[in-house]
Protein backbone atom coordinates (compact mmCIF):
# COMPACT_ATOMS: atom_id res chain seq x y z
CA UNK A 1 0.00 0.00 0.00
CA UNK A 2 1.16 3.53 -0.79
CA UNK A 3 0.75 5.56 2.41
CA UNK A 4 0.42 9.34 2.71
CA UNK A 5 2.39 9.61 5.94
CA UNK A 6 4.18 12.96 5.62
CA UNK A 7 1.42 15.36 6.61
CA UNK A 8 2.23 17.68 9.52
CA UNK A 9 -1.13 19.43 9.89
CA UNK A 10 -3.50 16.57 9.06
CA UNK A 11 -3.93 13.14 10.65
CA UNK A 12 -6.48 10.40 11.16
CA UNK A 13 -6.63 10.27 14.94
CA UNK A 14 -8.89 7.23 15.24
CA UNK A 15 -11.48 5.24 13.30
CA UNK A 16 -14.34 3.11 14.59
CA UNK A 17 -17.95 2.22 13.83
CA UNK A 18 -18.07 3.61 10.30
CA UNK A 19 -16.50 6.97 11.16
CA UNK A 20 -13.04 8.51 11.09
CA UNK A 21 -11.82 11.10 13.56
CA UNK A 22 -9.51 13.61 11.90
CA UNK A 23 -7.37 16.61 12.79
CA UNK A 24 -7.37 19.26 10.09
CA UNK A 25 -4.91 21.81 11.40
CA UNK A 26 -6.37 23.03 14.71
CA UNK A 27 -9.80 21.51 14.16
CA UNK A 28 -11.26 18.07 14.89
CA UNK A 29 -13.77 16.66 12.40
CA UNK A 30 -15.74 13.42 12.54
CA UNK A 31 -16.86 12.06 9.18
CA UNK A 32 -18.37 8.79 7.94
CA UNK A 33 -16.12 6.36 6.07
CA UNK A 34 -17.48 3.15 4.48
CA UNK A 35 -14.11 1.42 4.90
CA UNK A 36 -14.27 1.60 8.70
CA UNK A 37 -16.08 -1.68 9.30
CA UNK A 38 -14.50 -2.36 12.68
CA UNK A 39 -15.58 -1.29 16.16
CA UNK A 40 -12.82 -0.40 18.61
CA UNK A 41 -12.78 1.47 21.90
CA UNK A 42 -12.99 5.22 21.37
CA UNK A 43 -10.23 6.10 23.80
CA UNK A 44 -8.77 9.12 21.99
CA UNK A 45 -9.72 12.30 23.91
CA UNK A 46 -10.54 14.06 20.63
CA UNK A 47 -13.75 12.02 20.34
CA UNK A 48 -15.10 14.44 22.97
CA UNK A 49 -13.61 17.59 21.45
CA UNK A 50 -15.29 17.82 18.06
CA UNK A 51 -15.46 21.01 16.03
CA UNK A 52 -17.81 19.46 13.49
CA UNK A 53 -19.57 16.15 12.81
CA UNK A 54 -20.99 15.02 9.48
CA UNK A 55 -24.07 12.84 9.98
CA UNK A 56 -24.99 10.53 7.14
CA UNK A 57 -28.70 10.23 6.41
CA UNK A 58 -30.39 6.85 5.98
CA UNK A 59 -32.02 8.35 2.88
CA UNK A 60 -28.68 9.23 1.31
CA UNK A 61 -26.46 12.27 1.70
CA UNK A 62 -26.29 13.90 5.11
CA UNK A 63 -25.53 17.15 6.87
CA UNK A 64 -22.94 18.84 9.04
CA UNK A 65 -23.40 19.58 12.72
CA UNK A 66 -21.09 22.43 13.71
CA UNK A 67 -19.83 23.09 17.23
CA UNK A 68 -16.94 25.52 16.84
CA UNK A 69 -15.62 25.66 13.29
CA UNK A 70 -14.83 28.68 11.11
CA UNK A 71 -16.39 28.99 7.68
CA UNK A 72 -12.98 28.27 6.16
CA UNK A 73 -9.38 27.85 7.26
CA UNK A 74 -5.96 26.98 5.83
CA UNK A 75 -4.04 23.72 5.67
CA UNK A 76 -0.46 23.22 4.49
CA UNK A 77 1.38 20.33 2.86
CA UNK A 78 5.06 20.98 2.24
CA UNK A 79 5.12 24.24 0.23
CA UNK A 80 1.42 24.09 -0.71
CA UNK A 81 -1.46 25.89 1.00
CA UNK A 82 -5.13 24.95 0.72
CA UNK A 83 -8.29 26.72 1.78
CA UNK A 84 -10.59 24.26 3.50
CA UNK A 85 -14.35 24.54 3.80
CA UNK A 86 -16.89 21.90 4.84
CA UNK A 87 -19.46 21.42 2.13
CA UNK A 88 -22.03 18.91 0.89
CA UNK A 89 -21.20 15.21 0.71
CA UNK A 90 -18.88 15.46 3.76
CA UNK A 91 -15.86 16.88 1.89
CA UNK A 92 -13.52 19.68 2.93
CA UNK A 93 -11.73 20.52 -0.34
CA UNK A 94 -8.69 18.23 -0.01
CA UNK A 95 -8.19 14.46 -0.23
CA UNK A 96 -5.14 14.01 2.04
CA UNK A 97 -4.34 10.49 0.82
CA UNK A 98 -3.47 11.91 -2.60
CA UNK A 99 -0.33 13.48 -1.16
CA UNK A 100 1.45 10.16 -1.74
CA UNK A 101 0.80 10.61 -5.46
CA UNK A 102 1.74 14.29 -5.42
CA UNK A 103 5.14 13.32 -4.03
CA UNK A 104 5.57 10.56 -6.60
CA UNK A 105 4.87 12.55 -9.73
CA UNK A 106 6.57 15.64 -8.30
CA UNK A 107 9.81 13.65 -8.18
CA UNK A 108 9.24 12.49 -11.77
CA UNK A 109 8.80 16.05 -13.01
CA UNK A 110 11.80 17.38 -11.08
CA UNK A 111 14.03 14.59 -12.36
CA UNK A 112 12.95 15.25 -15.94
CA UNK A 113 13.60 18.98 -15.55
CA UNK A 114 17.00 18.32 -14.01
CA UNK A 115 17.97 16.06 -16.91
CA UNK A 116 16.65 18.55 -19.50
CA UNK A 117 16.32 22.03 -17.95
CA UNK A 118 14.85 23.56 -21.12
CA UNK A 119 12.17 20.88 -21.50
CA UNK A 120 8.56 21.95 -20.96
CA UNK A 121 6.69 19.25 -19.06
CA UNK A 122 3.02 19.52 -20.07
CA UNK A 123 0.61 17.84 -17.64
CA UNK A 124 -3.11 17.30 -18.20
CA UNK A 125 -5.10 17.04 -14.95
CA UNK A 126 -8.64 15.72 -15.51
CA UNK A 127 -11.37 15.92 -12.85
CA UNK A 128 -8.96 18.32 -11.18
CA UNK A 129 -11.19 19.37 -8.26
CA UNK A 130 -9.64 22.11 -6.04
CA UNK A 131 -6.18 21.70 -7.51
CA UNK A 132 -4.06 19.59 -5.17
CA UNK A 133 -2.44 17.63 -7.99
CA UNK A 134 -2.31 20.69 -10.23
CA UNK A 135 -0.37 22.68 -7.65
CA UNK A 136 1.99 19.80 -6.85
CA UNK A 137 2.81 19.42 -10.54
CA UNK A 138 3.21 23.17 -11.08
CA UNK A 139 5.45 23.48 -8.02
CA UNK A 140 7.68 20.75 -9.45
CA UNK A 141 8.07 22.74 -12.66
CA UNK A 142 5.31 21.53 -15.00
CA UNK A 143 2.91 23.51 -17.17
CA UNK A 144 -0.52 22.22 -16.17
CA UNK A 145 -3.90 22.15 -17.89
CA UNK A 146 -6.50 21.89 -15.11
CA UNK A 147 -9.91 20.60 -16.24
CA UNK A 148 -13.04 20.28 -14.11
CA UNK A 149 -16.74 20.51 -14.95
CA UNK A 150 -17.49 22.66 -11.88
CA UNK A 151 -16.83 26.39 -12.20
CA UNK A 152 -16.83 26.64 -8.40
CA UNK A 153 -14.09 24.02 -8.06
CA UNK A 154 -11.95 25.75 -10.68
CA UNK A 155 -12.33 29.07 -8.86
CA UNK A 156 -11.34 27.35 -5.62
CA UNK A 157 -8.27 25.86 -7.35
CA UNK A 158 -7.20 29.33 -8.46
CA UNK A 159 -7.50 30.55 -4.86
CA UNK A 160 -5.33 27.66 -3.66
CA UNK A 161 -2.75 28.50 -6.32
CA UNK A 162 -2.59 32.08 -5.10
CA UNK A 163 -2.28 30.96 -1.47
CA UNK A 164 0.58 28.66 -2.50
CA UNK A 165 2.47 31.42 -4.31
CA UNK A 166 1.60 29.89 -7.69
CA UNK A 167 -0.78 32.54 -9.04
CA UNK A 168 1.63 33.20 -11.93
CA UNK A 169 2.54 29.57 -12.55
CA UNK A 170 1.83 28.19 -16.05
CA UNK A 171 -1.57 26.74 -15.20
CA UNK A 172 -4.42 26.77 -17.72
CA UNK A 173 -7.82 26.48 -16.01
CA UNK A 174 -10.64 24.93 -18.03
CA UNK A 175 -14.32 24.54 -17.01
CA UNK A 176 -15.53 21.73 -19.22
CA UNK A 177 -16.67 18.13 -19.46
CA UNK A 178 -13.43 16.12 -19.37
CA UNK A 179 -14.36 13.74 -22.20
CA UNK A 180 -15.36 16.55 -24.55
CA UNK A 181 -12.24 18.51 -23.70
CA UNK A 182 -9.97 15.55 -24.48
CA UNK A 183 -11.79 14.97 -27.77
CA UNK A 184 -11.12 18.58 -28.77
CA UNK A 185 -7.46 18.35 -27.74
CA UNK A 186 -7.06 15.32 -30.00
CA UNK A 187 -8.59 17.23 -32.93
CA UNK A 188 -6.38 20.25 -32.19
CA UNK A 189 -3.26 18.06 -32.09
CA UNK A 190 -2.31 19.10 -28.55
CA UNK A 191 -0.13 16.55 -26.79
CA UNK A 192 0.99 16.11 -23.18
CA UNK A 193 3.92 14.57 -21.36
CA UNK A 194 1.75 13.30 -18.53
CA UNK A 195 -1.85 12.75 -17.47
CA UNK A 196 -3.41 12.79 -14.00
CA UNK A 197 -6.91 11.38 -13.87
CA UNK A 198 -9.01 11.36 -10.68
CA UNK A 199 -12.56 10.59 -11.85
CA UNK A 200 -15.51 10.45 -9.46
CA UNK A 201 -17.57 7.31 -9.09
CA UNK A 202 -20.58 9.26 -10.31
CA UNK A 203 -21.01 12.78 -11.56
CA UNK A 204 -22.59 15.20 -14.00
CA UNK A 205 -21.04 17.53 -16.54
CA UNK A 206 -21.90 21.24 -16.90
CA UNK A 207 -24.80 20.38 -19.24
CA UNK A 208 -26.11 17.43 -17.24
CA UNK A 209 -23.91 14.77 -18.82
CA UNK A 210 -23.94 11.64 -16.63
CA UNK A 211 -20.67 9.98 -15.67
CA UNK A 212 -20.51 6.44 -14.22
CA UNK A 213 -16.96 5.27 -13.71
CA UNK A 214 -17.56 1.54 -14.17
CA UNK A 215 -19.19 2.16 -17.54
CA UNK A 216 -16.86 4.83 -18.89
CA UNK A 217 -13.41 4.58 -17.36
CA UNK A 218 -11.99 2.25 -20.01
CA UNK A 219 -13.17 4.40 -22.90
CA UNK A 220 -11.79 7.50 -21.16
CA UNK A 221 -8.35 5.97 -20.62
CA UNK A 222 -8.39 4.77 -24.23
CA UNK A 223 -9.33 8.25 -25.43
CA UNK A 224 -6.90 10.12 -23.21
CA UNK A 225 -3.97 7.93 -24.25
CA UNK A 226 -4.27 9.65 -27.63
CA UNK A 227 -3.15 13.01 -26.21
CA UNK A 228 0.12 11.60 -24.87
CA UNK A 229 3.39 12.43 -26.57
CA UNK A 230 5.45 9.64 -28.14
CA UNK A 231 7.56 9.31 -24.99
CA UNK A 232 5.29 10.23 -22.08
CA UNK A 233 6.62 10.77 -18.59
CA UNK A 234 3.76 9.30 -16.55
CA UNK A 235 0.05 8.52 -16.38
CA UNK A 236 -1.74 8.43 -13.01
CA UNK A 237 -5.21 6.88 -12.67
CA UNK A 238 -7.06 7.11 -9.35
CA UNK A 239 -10.22 5.37 -8.20
CA UNK A 240 -12.36 5.63 -5.08
CA UNK A 241 -14.77 2.99 -6.35
CA UNK A 242 -14.61 -0.27 -4.39
CA UNK A 243 -15.13 -2.42 -7.48
CA UNK A 244 -12.08 -1.01 -9.27
CA UNK A 245 -9.26 -2.84 -7.53
CA UNK A 246 -5.57 -2.00 -8.11
CA UNK A 247 -5.11 -4.93 -10.50
CA UNK A 248 -7.94 -3.62 -12.69
CA UNK A 249 -6.25 -0.22 -12.89
CA UNK A 250 -3.07 -1.96 -14.03
CA UNK A 251 -5.00 -3.87 -16.69
CA UNK A 252 -6.61 -0.66 -17.97
CA UNK A 253 -3.30 1.16 -18.21
CA UNK A 254 -1.47 -1.86 -19.57
CA UNK A 255 -4.04 -2.35 -22.31
CA UNK A 256 -4.12 1.24 -23.51
CA UNK A 257 -0.49 2.29 -22.91
CA UNK A 258 1.27 -0.83 -24.15
CA UNK A 259 2.80 1.02 -27.12
CA UNK A 260 4.84 3.18 -24.76
CA UNK A 261 8.09 2.18 -23.08
CA UNK A 262 7.58 2.08 -19.34
CA UNK A 263 6.37 0.13 -16.36
CA UNK A 264 2.98 -0.04 -14.66
CA UNK A 265 2.32 -0.49 -10.95
CA UNK A 266 -0.80 -0.23 -8.87
CA UNK A 267 -1.70 -0.30 -5.21
CA UNK A 268 -4.20 0.77 -2.61
CA UNK A 269 -3.51 4.18 -1.11
CA UNK A 270 -4.07 4.88 2.56
CA UNK A 271 -3.64 7.04 5.65
CA UNK A 272 -2.13 5.97 8.98
CA UNK A 273 -4.43 5.91 12.01
CA UNK A 274 -2.73 7.29 15.11
CA UNK A 275 -4.54 5.39 17.87
CA UNK A 276 -4.62 1.88 16.38
CA UNK A 277 -1.60 1.91 14.12
CA UNK A 278 -3.81 0.63 11.29
CA UNK A 279 -3.76 1.98 7.76
CA UNK A 280 -7.12 3.30 6.55
CA UNK A 281 -7.72 2.27 2.90
CA UNK A 282 -8.64 5.27 0.77
CA UNK A 283 -8.97 3.95 -2.76
CA UNK A 284 -6.45 2.80 -5.32
CA UNK A 285 -4.03 4.24 -7.86
CA UNK A 286 -2.49 2.91 -11.05
CA UNK A 287 0.76 4.42 -12.30
CA UNK A 288 2.54 4.29 -15.64
CA UNK A 289 6.05 5.71 -15.65
CA UNK A 290 8.61 5.96 -18.41
CA UNK A 291 11.61 3.62 -18.36
CA UNK A 292 13.92 6.58 -18.90
CA UNK A 293 13.69 10.35 -18.91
Amino acid sequence: MWIAKDWKEYEVLDASGGEKLERWGSYILLRPDPQVLWHTEKSAPEWNALNAHYHRSSKGGGEWEFFDLPQNWLLHYRELTFRLQPFAFKHTGVFPEQAVNWDWFGEKIRAAKKAQPEREIKVLNLFAYTGGATLAAALAGAAVTHVDASKGMVTWAKENAALSGLADAPIRYIVDDCVKFVEREIRRGNRYDAVIMDPPSYGRGPKGEIWKIEEQIHSLVQLTAQVLKEEPLFFLLNSYTTGLQPALLSYLLGTELRRFHGCITSSEIGLPVRESGLILPCGASGRFEADTL
